[in-house]
């Protein structure tokens, strides 16, 4: 994870000319970066960084890491190594995988310095180094230790090691912790401020929310972390239209009923790996 606030408006320049010959584009880009950022009524115009909230800030930001870490990994780092490795990026999110461990320590300690030439920072708490090795062939190269695999997080998703239906070692991913917990933050925030509206209109939009939610996270492998913010969803409903009146007439009986009668949007894999190889 990056920080873009310290992004270098000349170097990005300088990569957009790389592509864009067009003069009155890149006058307008310019016209961009130069923009001011009002905060608090003031007005202020930083001579770094990609403007918050501007439309073209994601895509300057993912030309300028484009040259920063992709060209550069591809092109200066990968022919120096000693083992394979690859890149995953989206965004300023990603992850690099080497076979060997003294070519991911050697990358880990010259990223800062790389990105530092470039005005970018990378966030502390988020950047480390972790073993991803099968959990049997760990065992043996740790000469019979027992220790647990390792883990990630990527785009919201935890990825770790488990086992398939067939009994075999594969990476499987499930909802981050930390989304999980904000996914319930939001719906127990929403049904708090509109718990006054009627029980029809509010199971419309949660049955949206769940939806939504089920269509980025519902994955195969992923049933477990969807059922347990289902339910969730379901006790949150329930606690706030408990609280539209003094007597606390919402028991969880009277609810189980109104629930019969506006069932909230059943658990989906949107996403099945099993029907893509039925289909694909």
């Amino acid at each position: 994870m990056l920080s873009f606030d310290t992004l270098d408006h000349a170097r990005l320049r300088e990569f957009l000319q790389h592509r864009i010959r067009d003069g009155v584009l890149l006058r307008l880009i310019g016209k961009w970066l130069n923009a001011g950022v009002m905060e608090d009524g003031s007005v202020s115009y930083p001579e770094a960084g990609s403007p918050q909230g501007g439309v073209i800030s994601p895509l300057l930001a993912n030309i300028y890491l484009h040259y920063v870490l992709d060209s550069w990994f591809e092109q200066e780092v990968k022919p120096c190594l000693k083992g394979r490795a690859f890149l995953i990026r989206y965004a300023d999110d990603f992850v690099i995988g080497f076979v060997r461990q003294d070519d991911a320590r050697r990358v880990f300690e010259v990223l800062p310095k790389r990105f530092g030439k470039y005005g970018l920072t990378i966030h502390p708490d988020k950047t480390r180094l972790i073993s991803f090795q099968q959990p049997a062939e760990r065992r043996v190269a740790m000469g019979g230790e027992s220790v647990g695999p390792g883990t990630f997080d990527l785009l919201g998703f935890t990825h770790y090691w488990g086992r398939s239906r067939t009994g075999r070692w594969v990476v499987k991913r499930k909802t981050a912790k930390s989304r999980l917990s904000r996914a319930v933050r939001s719906i127990a925030e929403w049904c708090r401020f509109h718990r006054h509206l009627w029980v029809k209109h509010q199971h419309r939009t949660l049955c949206q929310k769940l939806r939504g939610h089920y269509a980025y996270y519902g994955i195969t492998g992923n049933s477990s972390a969807l059922s347990a913010f289902r339910t969730a969803v379901v006790r949150t409903w329930w606690k706030w239209l408990n609280c539209r009146n003094r007597e606390r007439t919402m028991t969880w009986t009277v609810f189980g009923r109104l629930l019969a009668n506006y069932p909230l949007a059943p658990v989906r894999t949107v996403h099945s790996v099993y029907r893509h190889e039925a289909n694909p």
